[in-house]
């Protein structure tokens, strides 16, 4: 679950329509939506979705949903992803 800390900067408007869209307006940080939108274009160049496929779009807003307050499947959408190591 990536929902926004206390103290940490939202979006400035809803990033979706809809209520989901809320829901992401009121309990995301802005980072956390950056995050979300590069694995979304990751899945989307990794699965060569059609995004003009109203199906593909659900999924995706499903996804979505998982990421930010389900149990976090989304997270493991695109294969053979492995996310880059922290500087230390």
């Amino acid at each position: 679950m990536h929902q926004n800390r206390q103290g940490t900067r939202r979006t400035d408007f809803p990033p979706i329509p809809g209520e989901l869209g809320k829901k992401i307006w009121l309990n995301v940080s802005k980072e956390a939506w950056q995050s979300w939108q590069q694995l979304q274009t990751m899945m989307v160049n990794e699965y060569q979705l059609n995004l003009s496929d109203p199906n593909v779009r659900k999924h995706l807003l499903n996804q979505c949903d998982k990421y930010f307050f389900g149990d976090g499947v989304g997270t493991e959408a695109v294969p053979n992803y492995v996310p880059p190591t922290e500087a230390k």
